[in-house]
């Protein structure tokens, strides 16, 4: 199968695209920075481009050339401080020319990035989790083009008829994220590293997948060939930092890490109770404890730092 990954150089793409390669296919990279991560060690089957998301003429050059079986759309500015122009460019535009390319060349599925934060805030749930069937209630720029993005999906879905995925992606971690939320980030990679880390709130929830399990999870639905739903929510483990400071101690003892406050973060805490029966029925979804979670990630950072690995309990 030959497979487009727009936005692949990316902390979810890049995995993505050795998944793929690893199962067989022939997948195009077409990111703006293609640089920074070479897939030059994969071969043949994976070639990369430059391109830019928000011009629709380097989008349909891209899947003009590489024919794809599937396009996978990675390409996202990450927060909600950017400034309109650039964030509706990428965001939207690009998100955009995306499905409007594969209209025109005929693809047979798309599948897109979304985000549990067009969920918004918890208190607009109760203490139940939420499902794809939930009114969203988007507060920020980066949620309110996520929703928007579903809408533009729905639209080309019932005016031509595509095939369109969105996969609702929940606080994605590991040792090499530096983009948007980085709190849960911190907290496992400060102490493997040796150093003390403070964080603002001990009662801050966060529904934790790792950037790994993510890549599963969209090779699952991009190579399917006819998904039942439009739309999956990925879920993850729900933990308090407090929770996931206690599994940090535990594999590593003696971890130093403070909090600024107790409580606090609750009344204004973004979706953390998130239903994924639909994804795990239908595609399965990874097993993870966060004990092993945690080791993951303590092991990941260790590695990058060329450390030999402090001591630390399994």
């Amino acid at each position: 199968m030959d497979i487009l990954i727009i936005g692949g150089t990316g902390f979810i793409g890049r995995r993505l695209v050795h998944l793929l390669h690893a199962r067989g296919h022939v997948v195009t990279v077409m990111d703006t920075e293609p640089a920074p991560t070479s897939f030059a060690d994969l071969g043949e089957r994976v070639r990369t481009i430059r391109g830019d998301v928000g011009s629709f003429t380097d989008v349909m050059a891209a899947m003009g050339d590489a024919r794809p079986d599937r396009v996978v759309n990675l390409a996202y500015l990450i927060g909600s401080r950017h400034p309109p122009r650039a964030a509706l460019h990428v965001n939207v535009l690009g998100m955009g020319h995306c499905f409007e390319a594969a209209r025109i060349l005929g693809v047979p599925h798309v599948v897109y990035a979304g985000s549990f934060a067009a969920n918004g805030r918890q208190s607009h749930h109760g203490d139940r989790a939420v499902t794809e069937d939930d009114p969203v209630h988007p507060d920020d720029q980066y949620s309110r083009h996520k929703v928007m993005n579903e809408w533009q999906a729905l639209d080309y879905i019932e005016t031509h008829g595509m095939r369109i995925t969105g996969i609702r992606t929940s606080y994605l971690t590991g040792a090499d994220k530096v983009r948007g939320s980085t709190h849960h980030v911190r907290c496992i990679t400060e102490p493997a590293l040796g150093r003390a880390v403070t964080l603002p709130f001990r009662d801050m929830m966060q529904c934790l997948m790792h950037v790994d399990d993510a890549a599963q999870v969209f090779a699952s639905v991009v190579l399917a060939e006819a998904p039942r739903h439009r739309i999956y929510n990925c879920g993850g483990l729900t933990v308090s930092l407090g929770e996931l400071a206690a599994a940090v101690q535990r594999v590593l003892p003696g971890a130093s890490i403070g909090f600024e406050h107790e409580t606090g973060a609750r009344a204004a805490n973004s979706s953390f109770l998130i239903d994924n029966t639909r994804l795990a029925r239908e595609f399965g979804v990874p097993a993870r404890s966060l004990d092993g979670l945690v080791r993951q990630i303590i092991q990941e950072t260790q590695a990058a730092a060329g450390l030999p690995g402090r001591p630390h309990r399994r």
